[in-house]
């Protein structure tokens, strides 16, 4: 299936690439992937993703006591030790499937949190009993999967929790995409941030694609976006 969905237009079938992130990569010197999981957090920090994100996610178990969050695609693990710091009595289990990443993650503030639980884990088979969870939160990390994983994701991050909450880039309509590549795209050999800001951008899911999945998937999902924001999916079981 396209990355622009079922429908998209041909001019948006060709922006797509098969080539994988620096984050996704054996070969890769360790620290360049630390660099862009650094710029991924200091961009956060900046601009305020971390708290914006953790208010979506917040807002979604509202009315749940005690909520127990699962945080799968972790990376650097800012926006679990935001849900810790905004909710008094929150549980989150922070996981990736990079060994590096939750090495990171266990050595720092969050592997000390009594109300935090570092783990590695594949969000395509999470190793977790149904509803464990009230919610689980997937954060700019859905584009890197492929429709197959991604599917598998939707399933079973709606078996484990109440509801999946993905928050990802959007895919914009082609022209304006093409604008969008062609001004990063003379950083990219320069610049690791950038160079799998590309990637990020070409893989990313339209709302069309993330319908697909769903269906294919066998759950609902209900899409919230806007025009400069993230794009933001709620999954449920039917």
């Amino acid at each position: 299936m396209p990355r622009g969905g079922p429908d998209a237009s041909c001019l948006d079938r060709l922006l797509w690439t098969d080539r994988s992130e620096y984050l996704d990569r054996s070969d890769v010197d360790p620290g360049v992937k630390r660099s862009v999981v650094d710029a991924l957090n200091w961009t956060g920090r900046v601009f305020g993703s971390h708290e914006q994100f953790a208010a979506i996610a917040l807002e979604e178990i509202a009315e749940v006591p005690d909520p127990s969050v699962l945080e799968l695609g972790a990376g650097h693990g800012a926006l679990a030790t935001k849900l810790l710091e905004f909710h008094p009595s929150a549980h989150v289990t922070v996981t990736d499937v990079a060994e590096d990443a939750v090495a990171a993650m266990a050595a720092g503030p969050l592997g000390e949190h009594p109300r935090a639980t570092v783990r590695v884990v594949d969000a395509t088979s999470i190793d977790a009993p149904d509803r464990q969870f009230a919610l689980a939160v997937f954060a700019l990390s859905f584009h890197h999967l492929p429709p197959a994983a991604a599917a598998a994701v939707l399933a079973e991050g709606t078996r484990v929790a109440d509801k999946l909450l993905i928050i990802d880039l959007p895919r914009p309509p082609a022209p304006v995409h093409v604008l969008r590549l062609a001004t990063m795209l003379p950083l990219a050999p320069f610049i690791p941030f950038v160079h799998d800001g590309v990637i990020s951008s070409l893989r990313s899911y339209s709302p069309s694609a993330l319908r697909a999945l769903a269906d294919h998937a066998g759950v609902d999902i209900e899409l919230r976006n806007s025009l400069f924001g993230p794009q933001i999916a709620v999954a449920t079981r039917r």
